[in-house]
């Protein structure tokens, strides 16, 4: 990406321009390595891109040394031979990388190489992928693979209404599924295979997708991202359309990460740091193919008019959830399961409750919410008066029906009267048509031809209803971090660079450099005072204020407390004295060869919440920032969450909200509630320095990091180089 804008740690804030048009609908098209024979595999995809060529009109070249005609059209011998421009030039020959440098002197708009054997195989793949990776940085062919597929030129049904699903997908088997719903009525119009992306990569097509007027949703499945900025600004650019993403992200487990590895050769990265990239950009990850299919469906069929956010949304509110059902156990049930996930189902009003009560729906039946007709209603009048009123209450965002079955009587009436109404809402309903596929499909295609978003089970049901409430929060106040991501670095990164200009990689400073690195960036630390004698140590303390808290200061003895190198607690100058001889004595008996740069007298802070703010370095998105809770929540619990820089003070607090214990922050039993303004702003500031010091800083980790009633102080702290 030539003279594209970074940030301060040097990641683009824009994506590249790619000329996705020409790709996807080309004019010229050579297919290299073309086949005729029946026995050959290229011949599949020879006929596939000829049917195709006559279908839209472009002009089909086969190439192939020794055939003088496939399938009718001359054959050329060499894509050199081809006259005029071309477009797209299909890789089907067994020397691909070498096919690939002629496309690259023939000038070639894209190629798609389909043949495997490379990162994915090991080593000598790896070698041979860096090789074609070479090419395409020292020419202008744009390439889609290699170990892909052609299903970008699958022919889409061009019948069906309503804002569509665009597919992207590392593995062509996997996105059959989502493909295939076109067969019972849901709008597809595109598919990406990108296979290794060695060049063309999942930001390129989510970008372009998002940018598609007929497109409301981007499903995916991924095993690995090319790089974790692109992907983070591809998200914005989705988000910023508010066009949903729903992706299958495979390698949550150590057994996925391998496989992932060995069929796409991608970094996968932290699970955990991709997860909460995801809830940053409001990408919805769901687990199986069905669901893939089922929530993008359902995030495209209630897509509210030009994006605009529903009024719950706008309003800061969770919407309202009303389950109507023709069986109290199923209304239960699915009450049950909304509940669960989070869903609010709030009581309808007494109007509404009076109304349903009154000659529409048995006394003895429950109408606040869930409302279980008895069955009956639904065959005559009553069950349309029923929707109506549901859908017109005022504390009714969605409505969700749970079907289980096919009831002969009930089916026929219910089914139109639901689809009739959805027609006069702007209020989602959700259907679920739980009978096996097969039994009765009568209803459910009714249901889905009606544009409404129509399930097997309740727990698709239920996820698609959480992913629409999700995602509409987001995107009513999502802001883009990347137009205020900080370009320059701070005047505090010079002095932060001489505390790290003598460190070896992967080389810690101790707590005492570590702490005045904080201090550059504003970031409150204890009141420290570094004593290289008994007698200093006395007359530091006795500034400071007894008692105190005396430390060994090396960056060779970083798990103090556990090596016995911490006194808390030391309340006199004797005490002071016998602390610093015994505390030195220790840290030589630890290691005998660890720089001690002396003993750390520290204040003693008590009271408020202990916090931890922390940077690591991920493979794949460089910084990250994690808080924590500190103490058991961390040690039993794990109860850290993280963001990936940039990100602005809304979302940090967001941050702060998913933590278990965020309540200790808010103030229980009794205690004041700690300063999360301080803690917010502590955040930040430690961002702003994971950012300007990207290229240097391995690791931080600030813990404990207390937050009192007023102000945050950092109590201990640890700076890694980066290796």
């Amino acid at each position: 990406m030539p003279n594209a804008p970074v940030d301060v740690s040097g990641r683009p804030l824009a994506l590249r321009d790619v000329d996705l048009d020409t790709f996807l609908h080309p004019r010229t098209i050579a297919v290299i390595g073309a086949s005729e024979q029946s026995a050959k595999p290229n011949t599949a995809m020879t006929r596939k891109f000829d049917a195709w060529a006559r279908k839209h009109g472009a002009t089909f070249y086969p190439v192939h040394p020794r055939y003088e005609t496939v399938l009718g059209h001359r054959c050329y011998k060499s894509v050199f031979d081809i006259p005029g421009d071309l477009d797209l030039a299909i890789i089907l020959t067994g020397s691909a990388v070498d096919t690939f440098e002629e496309v690259l002197q023939r000038k070639a708009k894209f190629a798609v190489i389909f043949a495997a054997g490379f990162s994915e195989i090991g080593d000598e793949g790896k070698r041979l992928e860096d090789r074609l990776a070479a090419l395409v940085r020292s020419g202008d062919v744009r390439l889609l693979g290699p170990n892909t597929n052609l299903n970008a030129f699958e022919d889409f049904r061009d019948d069906l209404d309503g804002p569509s699903i665009a597919l992207i997908t590392q593995s062509g088997h996997q996105g059959r599924p989502v493909f295939q719903g076109q067969e019972i009525g849901i709008r597809l119009t595109h598919w990406a295979p990108t296979g290794n992306e060695v060049d063309l990569e999942f930001a390129d097509f989510a970008r372009y997708f998002a940018d598609r007027p007929e497109v409301g949703v981007i499903a995916c499945y991924i095993e690995g991202f090319k790089d974790g900025r692109t992907l983070m600004l591809a998200a914005d650019h989705a988000a910023r359309l508010r066009k949903p993403i729903v992706m299958v992200k495979v390698g949550r487990t150590d057994a996925g990460r391998s496989m992932a590895a060995s069929h796409t050769g991608h970094l996968t990265g932290s699970d955990a740091v991709t997860s909460a990239v995801f809830r940053q950009f409001g990408i919805t990850r769901v687990d199986g193919l069905d669901e893939l299919l089922e929530v993008s469906a359902a995030l495209a069929r209630t897509r509210p008019e030009r994006g605009t956010p529903p009024a719950w949304a706008k309003a800061g509110r969770t919407p309202g959830v009303c389950v109507y059902a023709i069986s109290g156990g199923t209304g239960a049930h699915m009450a049950d399961m909304a509940a669960a996930a989070g869903l609010r189902l709030p009581d309808l009003t007494a109007r509404t409750q009076r109304l349903l009560h009154d000659g529409l729906i048995p006394s003895y039946l429950r109408v606040s919410n869930p409302v279980d007709c008895g069955g009956p209603p639904v065959a005559d009048e009553r069950g349309r008066r029923i929707l109506d009123a549901i859908v017109a209450d005022p504390n009714v965002d969605v409505v969700v029906i749970p079907i289980t079955g096919a009831v002969a009587m009930f089916s026929e009436p219910f089914t139109r009267d639901i689809v009739d109404v959805a027609s006069t809402t702007d209020k989602p309903i959700f259907a679920v048509w739980g009978a096996p596929a097969g039994t009765d499909d009568t209803y459910y295609k009714r249901l889905l031809d009606g544009g409404l978003p129509t399930f097997r089970t309740f727990g698709n049901c239920i996820a698609a209803v959480r992913a629409y409430q999700d995602y509409w929060a987001f995107a009513a106040r999502y802001r883009s971090p990347f137009a205020d991501a900080p370009t320059e670095p701070l005047p505090a990164a010079r002095r932060a660079r001489r505390l790290l200009a003598d460190l070896a990689p992967g080389e810690a400073l101790s707590e005492w450099g570590s702490k005045q690195l904080l201090a550059a960036y504003g970031i409150r630390t204890s009141k420290d005072v570094l004593c290289g004698s008994a007698s200093a140590a006395v007359k530091a303390a006795a500034a400071i204020g007894y008692p105190v808290v005396m430390k060994v200061s090396s960056p060779d003895l970083l798990h103090k407390s556990d090596a016995g190198l911490v006194r808390v607690g030391v309340g006199s100058a004797k005490e002071v004295r016998a602390a610093y001889d015994d505390l030195l004595a220790k840290a030589r008996r630890a290691d005998r060869r660890a720089r001690i740069e002396g003993v750390l007298v520290s204040e003693l802070v008590s009271g408020g919440v202990e916090t931890l703010v922390g940077v690591s370095h991920d493979e794949l998105f460089g910084p990250v920032v994690t808080v924590g809770l500190g103490g058991v929540f961390v040690e039993v619990f794990e109860d850290v969450t993280s963001r990936v820089p940039p990100f602005d003070e809304d979302e940090a607090r967001r941050m702060l909200r998913e933590l278990k214990g965020y309540r200790l922050l808010e103030g229980v039993r009794g205690a004041k509630p700690a300063d999360v303004d301080a803690l917010v702003r502590t955040i930040m500031k430690v961002q702003r320095l994971a950012l300007d010091l990207a290229g240097d800083v391995g690791e931080i980790d600030v813990n404990p990091l207390v937050v009192r009633p007023r102000g945050a102080v950092a109590l201990d702290a640890l700076v890694v180089k980066k290796r």
